[in-house]
């Protein structure tokens, strides 16, 4: 199997070429998901090819992000680039860049933010024009077991590194809360804060660091292509250490090197760590802390500032060592003496949690690692032009959906909407009898994650991803949900209606409406869903955060939760613009939500009033325009 390294910068590229990885992925200064690594300019990038060619090494790079309109030219012309350059491969996220780069000759891999996660997923891979699929990090080995033999693309899995707590591709926590978009790379980590609930406080939505060694040969058994490890905002060192531990297990080889090695990865970087979803479906948070701690050698009792050390890990003159209480770091420093251990800076007698933060054999792996390679090229990129074609300007009453999970709250909004989009379940078929009655179209909702994704509907049903897609392909009308990310104009037209992505602003809606045929909804009501997690640990409950807004959390029959935003989206005041927009339909999001609200904010909906507007904020609690406004980074 292929051992796949993150190049977070050249200094990352050469250790992980040295370190022993087949081939390496990196980016660009533009559409890489880690904007804020170093990442290469056009000429490194050209280097970075040959360099890694020169020792037989492979590069993927990575352009999976979200693509505005105004971006997408650069885009193909940078995918058209790589290709100039002989990249061996384009990570792509973005559906309207995939079709927007269809006739380009490079090998093209759907990013886990794609979320491939069944066998329809990945036969949706291959037709449509890609070569590989990284699969989502939250499928199980049973689950991988089920899709990955008879896959007919490539398959790539993560075996190192960072989780989101978030199903991949789907958070928005980060741009709702800070304005950063992870989706386009400028993650602000919202997931690393601390947190309370009802039950616990903590870093509770932090993920230990995923370790998959112990699951090398099961993935090698099931046939998947290549193991990946996250980290290209790490240092050059956990670049070549993991790449030397893992090609190693890979190889069969756990002698003294190997264990050596291991042991100074976990010192360089090491929040704690976790099988992630390999080994079932069991929790991946480490709540104790978020950051990174290193090597945890143990726990000593401190005395008039000494203590001694009878552990199984020897510590030597050189070692960095830093001392815990709980969450709170004490203090750190490096050993000067070792009989006892003299820690230099005042601190209360008492019992620490001991870490090894540097080891003087890491200065060994930076001389391994060498100077930094010079890399330069010459090929120079070419402009393109992708701009779809302007067309003619719509202006219609934007249709009314209702997002729906009770038949109390169905029949409360059924007298004010176009259609429904009702949560599959036990009640469907009653949902569908009641809106047939009212002449209400009746829409299958389906579950976002579903590792079948075996799904049939004789009706119209909203998918979230391309394998409900694929699986849905002869319904009669498809709905894509806000999760597919519909970015740009080139999103798949063969979708009936897709809801655009919460993360757009007026300007960003208005222009991709004007280049895309096809209908297209804006969600204008509702608790927005910043993240679904698989973690079991996360029930039913009100996160609060340090700011003190609190984000109400439920967990459906699936055992799966949703974190819903502190506060309510309202564009209903809006509808005006929306239609000067071009916008066929907005949705009102009223699941989880009482009978009484829906029936207000359906009554809105048709006829406006600034008192019934002020019901509906106290009975919410408050209202945002979310990002509609002001956009993301």
């Amino acid at each position: 199997m292929e051992i796949l390294s993150p190049a977070g910068n050249p200094d990352g590229l050469a250790a992980a070429v040295k370190g022993g990885c087949d081939a390496v992925y990196l980016a660009g200064k533009d559409f890489g998901a880690r904007a804020f690594a170093g990442n290469f300019t056009d000429r490194q990038l050209e280097g970075a090819v040959g360099y890694a060619h020169d020792h037989g090494v492979r590069v993927h790079v990575t352009v999976n992000t979200s693509l505005r309109n105004q971006e997408m030219s650069e885009a193909v012309s940078f995918v058209r680039f790589l290709r100039d350059i002989d990249a061996d491969a384009v990570l792509i996220q973005d559906l309207g860049l995939l079709r927007a780069v269809q006739g380009i000759d490079i090998p093209k891999h759907a990013s886990t933010q794609m979320q491939i996660h069944s066998a329809e997923g990945l036969r949706w891979c291959a037709e449509n024009g890609l070569d590989r699929a990284v699969l989502a990090r939250e499928l199980t080995m049973e689950e991988l077991e089920s899709i990955v033999p008879d896959s007919p693309v490539e398959t790539e899995v993560f075996v190192q590194g960072a989780l989101c707590y978030c199903m991949s591709g789907g958070c928005l926590m980060s741009s709702f809360m800070g304005g950063r978009s992870g989706n386009r790379g400028s993650c602000a980590q919202p997931c690393r804060k601390r947190y309370a609930s009802e039950e616990s406080s903590g870093y509770l939505l932090s993920c230990a660091d995923l370790f998959g060694v112990g699951h090398i040969e099961d993935l090698r058994r099931i046939g998947v292509d290549s193991l990946k490890i996250e980290g290209r905002m790490r240092s050059p060192a956990y670049a070549y250490l993991s790449a030397k531990v893992y090609s190693m297990a890979e190889d069969g080889d756990f002698s003294d090197e190997y264990e050596d090695a291991l042991k100074l990865l976990r010192t360089v970087f090491n929040r704690g760590t976790c099988d992630g979803y390999l080994g079932g479906v069991v929790s991946p948070v480490q709540s104790l802390y978020p950051d990174n701690r290193g090597f945890l050698l143990g726990e000593v009792s401190v005395r008039d500032r000494c203590f001694r050390w009878d552990g199984d890990e020897p510590i030597g003159v050189k070692d960095g060592l830093s001392l815990f209480q709980g969450d709170e770091k004490v203090g750190g420093f490096k050993v000067v003496e070792t009989d006892p251990f003299r820690i230099p800076f005042k601190i209360a007698d008492g019992k620490y949690q001991l870490y090894r933060t540097y080891d003087p054999r890491i200065d060994v792996v930076k001389n391994l690692i060498g100077q930094t390679p010079k890399l330069d090229g010459k090929t120079v990129r070419q402009p393109e032009d992708a701009r779809l074609p302007k067309l003619p300007h719509r202006k219609v009453r934007p249709d009314i959906s209702a997002y729906v999970s009770t038949l109390k709250t169905l029949d409360a909004v059924l007298p004010y909407a176009d259609r429904v989009y009702f949560e599959r379940g036990d009640r469907s078929d009653e949902a569908r009898e009641m809106c047939s009655q009212k002449g209400v179209e009746f829409v299958d909702l389906l579950p976002r994650f579903d590792s079948g994704d075996e799904f049939v509907s004789d009706g119209p049903v909203m998918v979230n991803g391309p394998g409900q897609l694929r699986a849905c392909r002869d319904s009669p009308r498809i709905y894509a949900s806000s999760v597919f990310n519909c970015y740009n104009s080139w999103f798949p037209s063969e979708i009936y209606q897709a809801t655009l992505s919460v993360e757009l602003s007026r300007n960003d809606v208005s222009d991709l409406i004007a280049h895309r045929p096809g209908r297209a909804e804006v969600m204008a009501f509702g608790r927005t869903e910043l993240m679904y997690t698989r973690d079991p640990a996360m029930e039913s409950c009100s996160l609060t955060d340090e700011t003190g807004a609190s984000f109400p959390v439920y967990k459906d029959k699936r055992g799966f939760s949703h974190i819903l935003n502190s506060v309510d989206l309202f564009l209903l005041d809006s509808m005006d613009e929306l239609a000067g927009s071009g916008v066929s339909s907005v949705g009102i999001d009223l699941r989880k939500r009482p009978p009484a609200l829906a029936k207000a904010v359906g009554e809105y909906c048709r006829r406006p009033d600034q008192k019934l507007k002020a019901k509906i904020e106290q009975m919410c609690g408050g209202f945002t325009t979310g990002l509609y406004r002001k956009g993301v980074q």
